[in-house]
């Protein structure tokens, strides 16, 4: 209650402040930072379903996806909200930091074996519920995989906690490009999974190999295990990890799904129209992540005014991404998915325009809000109504819409969990509906996204180009549409334009340099 008065005054204190300004260096730089390391590894992580779809037949295509299904899900649900839980801890208990890394390693470690036993142990039924029996002869290798991974999770989140933000983009982008490559050259090698799970192991092995040598070499001798704190953590820990659970299921349960009703080459078409664009995962998590660090500092020092702007600033920052880059990616779906993975997954074009909506969705960072205030009780409850709706309403929605339906169906219950999250927000923020977002900054990234669309258009229907040629056509004339529209009348201050345009221009003047040297 304390929090929500003073942050109720603070918001009409800050609205007199110009907007934007105290948060710009704390957000946006870190934030670019982290997404740039990643950008490095991008096109080749990308890479691996393109290249795999070309080597492998759809049957076996499926059997991949359904291998990393399971791995992403025990992935998410084993971590027990241990490392994620580390952005609340370290900000506001830097003496400790090292005692509640060693538990979480510790923690972590221990659910990995435990996953891997119960992988090995149920093979067989696992294999059955996803009607593939191709892949009993896989499990236990995900479960090593898990395992590895599991641990070295914790590598990225104490660095940016710390605010080494370059160790951080550099660890992103190392690692992804060494994932990529450990995935795909055994493949090249040998068209086969099992080359891909060695692979994949021995690039496990190696990035906690690197996590043990970062955390040890930080914290030496304040790395030490304690039961008082690992009691403390797992207080807040649980809840946020049963929330994760539940939202595992709800999140992957229509892959499950579909995996169940249909055969492995009908769930590779569908796992290729839930084609998730990586960029995006990772401009969210960035930006969250700081979000949530500097929205703890804040409530720490007593700032309570600066909380909400944090909070608009973020979600306004990241619709300037995210609602352009929908639009695009509709515009694109059918030459986009063609040229990936071959027009075999042409069935895949509508499931991947519906699933690219939920983009649109994961611009309003509820989760983290709700994390840094503490909210992992309501973080359940969201999530239980998300996975009752799915749940519920998958069979029927199968049944009239086939494949599509799935998708939508999901998608649904995500809109009706983030209109739960906002609700809860308002409440401990104590801000009126007109306060909780920025009402005028969304409007106007719409409209400029929408704008945008037209001379994009226009231009790839008058041209004859196909595939690759109208993809990059397309994308050109749309991307600079709408940078000239976010210069001209985007919500954004001068000094972020100015930081946009710095950015934008680094490789040309880079080049510029070179050819004049």
């Amino acid at each position: 209650m304390i929090l929500k008065l003073q942050v109720r005054s603070g918001v009409a204190e800050s609205a007199a402040a110009p907007a934007g300004l105290p948060q710009q260096e704390a957000i946006f730089r870190p934030a670019l930072i982290l997404m740039a390391g990643r950008l490095f590894g991008f096109l080749a992580a990308f890479a691996i379903p393109m290249v795999l779809a070309r080597l492998f037949e759809p049957a076996e295509f499926g059997t991949y996806k359904q291998i990393f299904l399971i791995f992403g899900t025990l992935f998410v649900v084993a971590q027990a909200g241990m490392a994620e839980s580390l952005y609340y801890f370290l900000p506001s208990d830097c003496e400790r930091a090292g005692t509640y890394i060693c538990n979480t390693l510790l923690v972590l470690a221990t659910l990995g074996v435990l996953s891997l036993v119960g992988l090995s142990l149920y093979t067989n039924e696992l294999a059955r519920l996803l009607n593939n029996p191709e892949l009993g002869s896989y499990i236990p290798l995900v479960g090593l995989y898990l395992l590895f991974m599991l641990v070295a999770v914790v590598l990225e989140i104490v660095m940016t906690v710390r605010k080494q933000h370059l160790y951080a983009s550099s660890a992103y982008g190392i690692s992804d490009l060494s994932r990529a490559l450990c995935y795909i050259l055994p493949v090249l090698l040998i068209a086969d999974l099992k080359a891909l799970m060695i692979g994949a192991i021995a690039f496990a092995l190696a990035r906690l190999a690197a996590t043990i040598l970062y955390v040890t070499r930080e914290y030496r001798t304040s790395l030490h295990a304690d039961p008082g704190v690992l009691g403390i953590h797992l207080a807040y820990a649980i809840p946020f990890g049963a929330a994760a659970l539940i939202e595992v299921i709800q999140v992957n349960y229509h892959l499950y799904a579909v995996s169940y009703y249909f055969n492995a080459a009908t769930f590779a078409i569908y796992a290729v129209g839930c084609l998730q664009i990586p960029i995006s995962d990772f401009l969210m998590t960035s930006t969250c992540n700081v979000m949530m660090i500097n929205m703890q500092e804040k409530i720490k020092s007593g700032a309570y005014r600066e909380v909400v702007s944090i909070w608009l600033d973020s979600i306004r920052k990241l619709a300037l991404i995210f609602f352009p880059m929908v639009a695009m990616l509709m515009m694109l779906a059918e030459p986009l998915i063609v040229f990936l993975f071959t027009d075999t997954y042409l069935e895949s074009v509508p499931i991947f325009m519906v699933c690219t909506l939920s983009m649109l969705l994961a611009t309003f960072l509820t989760d983290g809000a709700l994390r840094v205030f503490g909210q992992t009780h309501f973080l359940i409850l969201q999530n239980i109504v998300r996975l009752a709706i799915v749940v519920m309403f998958m069979p029927w929605f199968l049944e009239h819409y086939h494949l599509v339906g799935a998708i939508t169906v999901t998608l649904l219950a995500t809109l009706v969990s983030k209109a739960l999250a906002l609700y809860r927000i308002k409440q401990v923020l104590g801000v009126g509906l007109e306060e909780l977002l920025p009402w005028r900054a969304i409007v106007m990234t719409l409209s400029m996204a929408a704008l945008a669309l037209i001379p994009a258009v226009m231009v790839i229907t008058a041209i004859e180009a196909t595939g690759f040629w109208k993809l990059s056509v397309g994308a050109i004339v749309y991307l600079a549409g709408y940078h000239r529209l976010v210069m001209m009348i985007g919500p954004m201050a001068d000094d972020e334009k100015a930081m946009l345009s710095r950015y934008l221009n680094r490789p040309i003047n880079c080049l510029r340099s070179r050819i004049s040297a």
